[in-house]
């Protein structure tokens, strides 16, 4: 179609979002590098023994590709039920559902993240309470 562009970014142009708990996310197709209008994807990354904070997405559905390491994806207003995760996993989550990825194995663990709009609603969530941490507030 005349008039759009494509793009590609490289390692060096990758766009810093905020991080959650130990997790880092680095986004390669966003809103503020592309324009991108109804799709945003990232890496994420996790160190050894560490997870991101409870949280869950307000405005959109998120899919998940574990590339490296081996861990648990935690699930439930308490963070009750652990499933499994490694290596070629797909995980779906939709929104309002409270999740924390954890990376119990020796490496670290890396995710490529979809999710379908441009900039997320993100809700931290105490999972001690099952309940949320504050407001309402803008990912990368």
């Amino acid at each position: 179609m005349p008039g759009k562009e494509v793009r590609v970014t490289h390692p060096d142009g990758y766009e810093v979002e905020v991080a959650s708990g130990a997790m880092t996310r680095h986004a390669g197709v966003s809103q503020a590098l592309c324009g991108s209008e109804g799709i945003h994807l990232a890496i994420a990354r996790i160190p050894p023994g560490c997870r991101s904070s409870a949280h869950y997405h307000v405005n959109c559905e998120s899919a998940i590709y574990v590339v490296k390491g081996r861990g648990k994806f935690l699930v439930g207003e308490r963070l009750e039920r652990a499933l499994p995760i490694g290596p070629g996993d797909f995980i779906y989550v939709p929104p309002g559902a409270v999740h924390a990825p954890v990376n119990d194995g020796p490496e670290e663990m890396e995710l490529i993240v979809a999710r379908n709009t441009p900039v997320e609603v993100v809700v931290e969530w105490d999972e001690k309470r099952g309940a949320p941490r504050e407001t309402p507030s803008r990912g990368g």
